[in-house]
């Protein structure tokens, strides 16, 4: 229940920044364009906070914070009065309404270009993209990819960490080839290895890219024996001790390391399993039950245990940080790659080189948000920059409901010098919902399989 609250409260505080930044966009360029707004809503449906400002416009927080809009005056849908004619947005150049329009999209670009600056300021902790082994028979190895080295290069993208490694994989999916270039931490020389990815399998609601090429990230050794037990955890109460080593669930033997433990715990939320440790050089068997808790959707069986593993190396430790100045330009960098890399799954989403199973919708969003504000305020900024630039790309896909319908028809009024018939601009609202509706659905449907699958 906790992780459903924490996961609806970042999401709402998440889409709540989002959606003021885009509709903001939109207020702030009409009213430099001359244009009178009648309300500035943040969420639909019934008003839960409502003030009309010595502008006139009257400022709302409503119930639903699945949106927002800014409604200007407009002599299509409004009686105006003759002396406010001048203040519609209908009587504004197309110039004009074209830059309205478009200043949604770009707020919510340049918020996340000021929320990578404010990361890259304070410095996102994170690890050097090392490389701990390879899958035999695998695509890295067919290339020859040596382990124990560090990724530097991926189809020409430089990379600090695996985060780095990860998006350059992504943008690379539907390429025949991938070359990637490492390095080892006691030479300065780099060679590079020709991954063969026209026949590559990818499916990221299983695995990760790095996983479906065979490539495992180094990590440090985590032991089977308990190095704390959380105060009155379900572990405590059953008389768990620090130092136990574990060794079987239910005489079920755990083979595989702490994941392979934990995996297994969490079949049995709120059941008695008993659970064989080694302690002092003797076997024993506890009775233990886990506690039952929520998590991404599930009821998994929670012990409040953490094991033993060995530190990272201090050289693999790194810092992601830049100066006053140094971070503007990075920031910059950051959103334009992933503007482009966001148009290009769009493309392949199309052309079908990525299957519409990687849409993802409010579900995972609001667990995404949950998860990020966890880690730290730095990684929500990461997060909140991410969602942004998706908010500001689907708003411009050329659907007659989102911002970019709307600036498709007044680019043909640009060309032809004269608007879009009424009539057809009615359809294109009709089909532009029933597709924005299907593409929700489709994205709905992936997150419940996520959650219960």
């Amino acid at each position: 229940m906790f992780d459903f609250i924490w996961n609806a409260a970042s999401f709402v505080v998440a889409l709540g920044i989002l959606v003021t930044v885009h509709e903001y966009g939109h207020f702030w360029v009409a009213r430099k364009n001359g244009v009178k707004v009648e309300r500035f809503s943040v969420g639909f449906g019934k008003a839960l906070w409502r003030k009309t400002g010595k502008d006139g416009t009257e400022y709302v927080i409503a119930m639903i914070p699945l949106g927002g809009y800014v409604k200007m005056l407009d002599e299509r849908v409004d009686d105006v009065a003759e002396e406010d004619k001048d203040k519609t947005f209908n009587s504004k150049s197309v110039y004009q309404r074209i830059a309205i329009i478009a200043a949604g999209p770009f707020a919510n670009f340049a918020f996340a270009i000021f929320a990578f600056y404010l990361m890259f300021l304070i410095g996102v902790p994170s690890i050097k993209p090392i490389i701990g082994s390879i899958n035999a028979d695998s695509i890295a190895a067919q290339a020859q990819v040596p382990i124990n080295v560090e990724v530097v290069e991926v189809a020409g993208k430089a990379t600090q960490d695996w985060q780095d490694v990860n998006l350059a994989l992504i943008g690379e999916i539907g390429a025949n080839n991938i070359i990637i270039k490492t390095k080892s931490s006691d030479s300065q020389y780099v060679s590079s290895h020709n991954l063969s990815t026209k026949d590559w399998q990818f499916s990221p609601e299983k695995t990760s890219a790095l996983t479906s090429l065979g490539i495992t990230p180094y990590r440090p050794t985590v032991y089977n024996e308990l190095a704390a037990i959380g105060k009155d955890s379900p572990a405590e109460k059953s008389g768990l001790q620090v130092g136990d080593k574990l060794v079987a669930i239910n005489d079920e033997p755990i083979v595989e390391g702490w994941l392979d433990f934990s995996n297994k715990i969490k079949r049995y939320p709120n059941e008695t399993v008993e659970l064989t440790i080694e302690r002092a050089g003797n076997k024993q068997v506890i009775a233990v039950t886990p506690q039952g808790i929520e998590q991404n959707g599930k009821l998994v069986g929670y012990l409040g245990v953490s094991p033993k593993s060995d530190n990272w190396p201090d050289e693999y430790r790194i810092e992601i940080s830049y100066g006053l100045f140094p971070a503007i330009g990075e920031s910059v960098h950051r959103t334009w790659d992933l503007i482009t890399l966001s148009f290009n799954m769009i493309g392949k989403l199309i052309t079908g080189d990525v299957s519409v199973k990687n849409l993802s919708g409010p579900i995972a969003i609001a667990q995404g948000a949950g998860d990020s504000a966890g880690y730290g305020f730095v990684y929500f900024l990461g997060f909140l920059a991410l969602i942004s630039i998706n908010l500001g790309i689907i708003n411009l896909l050329p659907l007659p409901v989102l911002d970019g319908g709307h600036l498709l028809y007044y680019l043909i009024e640009l060309l032809t010098g004269k608007p879009v018939p009424e009539k057809i601009q009615e359809a294109g609202f009709k089909f532009g919902a029933l597709a924005l509706l299907a593409l929700m659905s489709v994205a709905l449907f992936n997150d419940f399989s996520r959650v219960l699958g």
